[in-house]
């Protein structure tokens, strides 16, 4: 005698039965962790199908993850769904900036030649090098904070990182909380960050060197100059061989920030410039990392020693980028032309000896 049974709902059936209308699946690969994979041939647009799967996995506690592997389009449904987090402890961020004022205050005072517990202006000038300083970096932060927001990327709110050595700050950093869904996306919150610092760096760089001083040629080493700071410093203060400026704080912290700026567009790694390669290149970004890895150690070797620090920084991080979500779309054309400009902006504010 046959007795009819019901035929059980596993995770494999009824994620397949979402994909009805969206890939033409060939093969179903079980991954380690809970990890289906569906590869085939995607029927929709990759980034409606992502619209569409997002939604549907979600309701059954899975999100979907979508690759291009050997010619075939893959669907991976992770077990899981990222939830944006909570409020976060407001109070750490702003002790945190509080005393990142604190210590760029004294340290800028130094780095000017003005110990502030004894010299009567060293406070002063102190506190316009922290000022120009941290808001360099804090619009830094808040272009990715607002890229990452627009995007719907949980994200905390920047933490900056006083010390009581060089410039006071080892700078600061927003943390994602929640995967980036698509390359455009990665591409926006890794661009916005320079481009945002940029637009204040250069006029508060172009303010400070308005109440800098021309003296006569100083004698020893001088700050480095890119293509950007020496065509502005000939603009607002054009000067004979024998003479030199004499950055006021303001435009060392400006100077400070642009070189930062440059650091943080070189295309490799967790870097900004690392994040904007990945957009464009995909996992072939790895061998471009490689080869500023190798660059930064040339330069360490011929030019500046400090190169050896962003070598081992990058080296840290790791060649491989983290791959969002959706892998497939790659970027439009205004973002191309974006990572073009990126480039350029590379190019004008570095220089192999900053020191």
């Amino acid at each position: 005698m046959n007795i009819w049974r019901p035929v059980e709902d596993t995770p494999e059936r009824i994620l397949q039965g979402e994909l009805w209308d969206v890939l033409v699946v060939q093969r179903v690969v079980r991954n380690g962790g809970g990890a289906l994979a569906f590869e085939g041939r995607l029927q929709r647009d990759a980034d409606e199908a992502f619209r569409l799967l997002k939604g549907r996995f979600s309701a059954h506690g899975y999100t979907p993850v979508l690759r291009r592997q050997h010619g075939r389009d893959v669907i991976v449904a992770m077990p899981g769904v990222a939830r944006p987090g909570g409020r976060g402890r407001w109070w750490v961020h702003l002790g945190l900036f509080l005393a990142t004022i604190v210590t760029t205050t004294f340290m800028g005072a130094l780095l000017v030649g003005a110990n502030p517990l004894f010299h009567p202006r060293g406070l002063w000038w102190g506190m316009w090098f922290a000022f120009g300083l941290l808001t360099i970096l804090g619009v830094h932060e808040l272009g990715h904070y607002v890229a990452a927001r627009y995007h719907r990327v949980a994200v905390t709110l920047p933490y900056f990182i006083p010390i009581p050595l060089g410039l006071g700050t080892f700078g600061a950093f927003i943390q994602l909380k929640s995967p980036v869904e698509d390359r455009r996306a990665l591409f926006d919150v890794g661009v916005a960050g320079p481009l945002a610092g940029l637009l204040v760096a250069v006029p508060l760089f172009v303010a400070g060197l308005m109440m800098s001083d021309l003296v006569a040629g100083l004698g020893g080493a001088g700050l480095g100059k890119s293509l950007l700071v020496d065509a502005l410093v000939q603009w607002v203060h054009p000067h004979p061989p024998g003479y030199a400026v004499s950055l006021h704080p303001l435009a060392l912290a400006a100077w400070f920030g642009l070189l930062v700026t440059g650091f943080n567009l070189l295309p490799a790694g967790q870097l900004d410039g690392g994040h904007i390669a990945y957009a464009v290149l995909g996992v072939r970004a790895r061998w471009m990392t490689a080869s500023v890895l190798l660059m930064l150690v040339a330069l360490g070797w011929l030019y500046w020693p400090g190169w050896f620090i962003w070598a081992f920084f990058v080296a840290l991080t790791g060649l491989r980028h983290p791959m969002p979500l959706n892998e497939i779309t790659g970027l439009d054309g205004w973002r191309r032309l974006g990572a073009l400009l990126s480039v350029a902006l590379l190019a004008v504010t570095l220089t192999p000896s900053p020191f």
